[in-house]
């Protein structure tokens, strides 16, 4: 499904699909998902408060969270608006059943076209950052993605990701592992990226289980028609 719409009231959050049981929503890029220690607005509540208004809701807005991406990040992202829907879906993350494609603007090019990464990785969250570690270590998880090169112009590369774990900035730091920092990325590429540079990662492509009707939903997502993206011809996946 694509195309999108811009709600109404305060929000301005674009919508791509809505029923009874899910909200599909563009993430905006440095919103965070949900409130931190920053107290800037968020998106879960900013979505429910405009439920509230659109539907004209008493009370509290049930909203369930079932899956994350990092401040910097924008793309689709889908929210469960029953408990039902949030159990469903939520499992479907456990199982990898959720599907989830990004692309990312890299500095460099990978050493092959096509790959699986497989790291183990460490957070630390007095800094919240995260390492590749050695295989076992403790409190460290396994992260796996599947990359593609989709182009290479001037220093840069557009990567296509597909991930199988959900890890903290599992694709930042994975690719910056092999030697392709993404682009605008400060707190893993410092070295090659500009203060002031917006992380070009996107999560473009969403698919699961529609948890009440059990009809696979598909839905897309472009990253914005600015440097860097538009120096790329980027593929509708």
């Amino acid at each position: 499904m694509t195309g999108a719409k811009d709600v109404s009231g305060a929000s301005q959050i674009p919508i791509l699909f809505e029923d009874n049981h899910i909200l599909v929503v563009e993430k905006p890029v440095n919103m965070p998902t949900q409130e931190d220690d920053s107290r800037d607005p968020d998106l879960l509540n900013v979505l429910k408060a405009d439920i509230k208004h659109r539907h004209n809701k008493p009370g509290n807005v049930y909203l369930g969270l079932v899956h994350r991406l990092d401040r910097p990040v924008g793309g689709v992202m889908v929210f469960a608006k029953t408990s039902k829907a949030a159990s469903r879906l939520s499992d479907a993350v456990r199982t990898r059943h959720l599907d989830k494609t990004y692309v990312a603007i890299v500095h460099g090019k990978p050493p092959q076209p096509t790959a699986t990464l497989r790291h183990w990785l460490w957070k630390d969250t007095r800094t919240n950052t995260v390492s590749v570690v050695k295989p076992g270590q403790h409190e460290a998880k396994e992260a796996v993605l599947d990359y593609k090169l989709l182009g290479s112009q001037d220093g840069l590369s557009l990567i296509q990701i597909k991930l199988h774990t959900g890890r903290p900035h599992q694709i930042r730091v994975q690719m910056a592992a092999i030697g392709c920092t993404l682009y605008g990325d400060q707190r893993y590429g410092s070295a090659v990226n500009k203060p002031g540079q917006q992380l070009a990662l996107w999560a473009t492509a969403l698919s699961f289980e529609h948890p009440t009707l059990k009809e696979t939903m598909r839905f897309r997502s472009l990253p914005p028609v600015q440097r860097p993206w538009s120096e790329f011809a980027i593929p509708e996946l």
